[in-house]
């Protein structure tokens, strides 16, 4: 049996045998699953941390990849459920200063209650951008208690993700990302350029959306379409952008060519039959 104390939040957890193994081996999955993503992307790990904080436990991988450093943030439940963000350095550093005003805010509440709290449960909201990311910071509190929740967004669509720290960790928190941040930096590497606006165009009934964007892979373009309440997209990375012109390119000469040829042959004149 392991007693262990959290000086950040004052609690102490009992851990049984028992919790060992399973805590052991959610590590051993945990790893696996990323040695197996590391493989397919050619990351590479430069640091890692482990927090457990009540019944979950928090990864903070420091990686990197041939556009720069980055922060993948893993909340794994005491269910197994897995969830993850991504954080550029910079972005990181505002999420650690954020984390201080709402661990001050948090430790000037009351104790928890029913009556007063708000109806979508939102104790105190921030957001950061970053490029074409949004981050929503909220504290919110339900039956099971305070927890500051962090859901990332890309604009224009796309998946949305997001982790739940509990409220008391949210300084242990803070802290072991400032130690990974004062080791690391807090620049991205990478592109430093600004990316081009987006563009629209509207053909028929359609709109399409023309957006450029960076993440941790790198720069892309994400063209969408939308019709009515009907939205599809397709990403495409930077370094496919010259041979998709090329493709646009002569599939235009050849449509070109093949109008040319079709205006030609419909404007040949009849000929002439004289009277006999």
């Amino acid at each position: 049996m392991d007693i262990s104390s959290n000086g950040a939040s004052g609690v102490s957890a009992v851990r049984t045998s028992e919790d060992n193994a399973n805590w052991n081996y959610g590590k051993i999955s945990y790893w696996q699953s990323f040695l197996g993503q590391q493989q397919q992307s050619n990351e590479q790990e430069l640091a890692t941390k482990m927090l457990q904080i009540q019944s979950k436990r928090f990864y903070l991988d420091v990686k990197q990849n041939r556009r720069g450093k980055f922060i993948k943030v893993a909340e794994i439940g005491a269910d197994g459920r897995r969830s993850q963000i991504f954080l550029a350095l910079s972005t990181a550093a505002d999420f650690r200063d954020h984390l201080g005003t709402f661990s001050e805010f948090y430790s000037q509440l009351g104790p928890p209650n029913s009556d007063t709290i708000p109806e979508d449960g939102k104790l105190k909201s921030e957001m950061m951008i970053k490029d074409n990311r949004r981050y929503y910071l909220d504290l919110k509190e339900n039956a099971r208690g305070r927890f500051l929740r962090v859901s990332q967004t890309i604009t224009r669509g796309g998946p949305r993700s997001q982790v739940a720290i509990p409220a008391q960790g949210m300084i242990e928190f803070r802290d072991n990302l400032t130690d990974l941040l004062d080791e690391f930096g807090t620049d991205d590497g990478g592109f430093k350029g600004d990316l081009p606006d987006g563009r629209h165009m509207r053909v028929d009934n359609k709109n399409f959306y023309f957006d450029v964007g960076q993440n941790n892979r790198g720069i892309y373009m994400r063209i969408s379409e939308v019709k009515g309440n009907f939205r599809t997209a397709i990403t495409v990375p930077e370094k496919s952008w010259s041979r998709f012109r090329d493709y646009f390119r002569d599939y235009c000469e050849k449509m070109a060519e093949c109008n040319e040829k079709s205006t030609t042959a419909t404007s040949v004149p009849a000929e002439s039959v004289s009277p006999q």
